[in-house]
């Protein structure tokens, strides 16, 4: 049996004043009439039917979710109580659907990425079920279009097995580089973008957890065995507080020695930051990227986000602009990585945290 595991427990701050607490990027139409999430499950519905993709999120947001997608069950939606990252996000939807079938295989799909074309996307991931049948952590590499400072990599290595292209031994994954090291990477064309897809058996990673984060398994443990109880919620709770937060990057794949890379043989895009639009709109013929009402004069190079009311330039270039109504964001296109700083900032203002957060 095929399951897809959504992360959909993001806040995207990096797309704020958009992305809110309430209503994150995943939630959001980008680049499509439907949300990224119900692209995602559109995705997922190419590998496998609506009963085996679940969903995990941040208590919260479950019952937008839950309208968005409707016709996934709602059972299968699963709460995190706490923000633990993606390792116990990962963790707890792998105990879930080890009580149902103690070695499927299960793909990880973050909610928040632009892949279009469906049909190599499913091939990449059929490539990658023959990997995870041999017991292997797969995680899905992009290859680079250009040198991207804002990704982190993966190092591939060997091809592994004769039978099936495509899949390689991960070498090292290494953090976001600065922009010369990135052209090395581009150049030497052995680096993949770390996609954050990943391929594997349930009990594959329930024994990598095992041995590479044993307090983990631990909790999940005693999760696993609490789930059919009436104390079940309160237990999940408990244990999730003491949990530590950590990547599944960090905790398990850096560690592990079966871990695989398939290349993904698709258009993929994280839409990490507002300069990630230029990849998903087209340009007027100023360079503009234009979402909304927007009138300028001598306005060029800009990305122009209106929402409930219009945007008017002059003599401007190279700028985000954000009008989401309630609040406007104008920042220099080399800038848009600190967004997320910002939006940090206005949660220490008590004032302005309420509204605009």
């Amino acid at each position: 049996m095929l399951n897809v595991v959504i992360m959909a427990g993001g806040s995207g701050e990096r797309f704020w004043p958009k992305s809110r607490e309430k209503s994150p990027k995943q939630l959001l139409s980008i680049g499509s009439k439907d949300t990224m999430l119900q692209e995602t499950v559109k995705r997922a519905q190419a590998l496998t039917s609506l009963e085996n993709i679940f969903i995990v999120t941040r208590i919260g947001l479950e019952e937008e979710i839950h309208k968005q997608v409707s016709h996934i069950p709602k059972e299968n939606i699963i709460n995190e109580p706490f923000a633990r990252n993606t390792a116990a996000a990962i963790g707890l939807a792998n105990i879930v659907i080890h009580k149902r079938d103690k070695d499927s295989i299960t793909v990880v799909l973050p909610a928040d990425h632009i892949i279009k074309d469906i049909g190599q996307f499913k091939k990449t991931i059929t490539t990658a079920c023959i990997a995870a049948e041999e017991r292997h952590l797969v995680t899905i590499g992009i290859k680079p279009s250009y040198p991207e400072t804002g990704y982190g990599y993966i190092h591939r290595g060997d091809k592994i097995g004769s039978d099936t292209p495509g899949i390689f031994k991960v070498v090292e994954f290494r953090e976001k580089p600065d922009l010369k090291t990135a052209e090395e990477y581009f150049k030497e064309g052995e680096y993949y973008w770390n996609s954050g897809m990943f391929v594997w058996t349930t009990k594959c990673i329930e024994e990598a957890f095992k041995k590479h984060m044993p307090e983990l398994y631990k909790a999940l443990k005693v999760i696993g065995n609490s789930l059919s109880s009436s104390l079940s919620d309160e237990i999940i709770k408990g244990e999730y507080e003491k949990l530590e937060k950590i990547s599944i990057d960090y905790g398990v794949m850096e560690k592990a020695e079966n871990v695989s890379v398939v290349e993904g043989l698709f258009d993929w895009n994280d839409v990490g930051s507002w300069l990630a639009l230029e990849k998903v709109y087209e340009k007027d013929d100023d360079g503009n990227i234009v979402v909304g009402d927007y009138i300028g004069i001598d306005t060029s190079n800009c990305i122009l986000i209106g929402d409930k009311s219009p945007i008017t330039t002059i003599g401007v270039s190279d700028l985000i602009i954000v009008n989401t109504g309630d609040v406007v964001l104008v920042c220099k296109k080399t800038e848009a990585q600190k967004v997320k700083k910002l939006l940090e900032n206005i949660k220490q203002n008590k004032k302005l945290s309420l509204t605009l957060s």
